[in-house]
């Protein structure tokens, strides 16, 4: 386990926003945006897919990672971890190493591209910070 800024990683199945971001910058990664499209359509990360999570399985035959690794985005890491898990399970070898970006979007926006805002998300609760 490494970790970054306060925030524990798990090698193998997460990856740290700042390292995600690089391989994103440099094309060398697919990244895959799992939240809702009311959370998406308060803000994203550009260049990110997006196919909710309840979707995902149904859905990853439409991921071409073209030899890119394929890193999973939510809020705070959790759907994201539940989603890599979900495309490593489909039986398709260029998805089998999906790794969920730790943190989420919460801590993409604060570690790795302060540019994007952060918001709030609960019951009946959806609002920028």
């Amino acid at each position: 386990m490494s970790a970054e800024h306060g925030r524990r990683v798990h090698p193998g199945y997460e990856i740290a926003p700042t390292e995600a971001k690089a391989l994103l910058d440099h094309g060398r990664a697919l990244l895959v945006d799992v939240r809702t499209q009311e959370e998406r359509d308060l803000v994203h990360v550009p260049g990110s897919v997006h196919i909710p999570l309840h979707e995902l399985g149904a859905r990853a035959d439409e991921l071409e990672p073209a030899g890119r690794e394929v890193l999973v985005l939510c809020h705070h890491g959790r759907r994201s971890l539940d989603g890599a898990m979900i495309l490593r399970s489909v039986g398709d070898p260029a998805l089998a190493g999906a790794r969920s970006v730790a943190g989420g979007i919460e801590a993409w926006s604060t570690d790795a591209d302060p540019r994007l805002p952060r918001y709030e998300r609960g019951p009946g609760v959806l609002r920028l910070r």
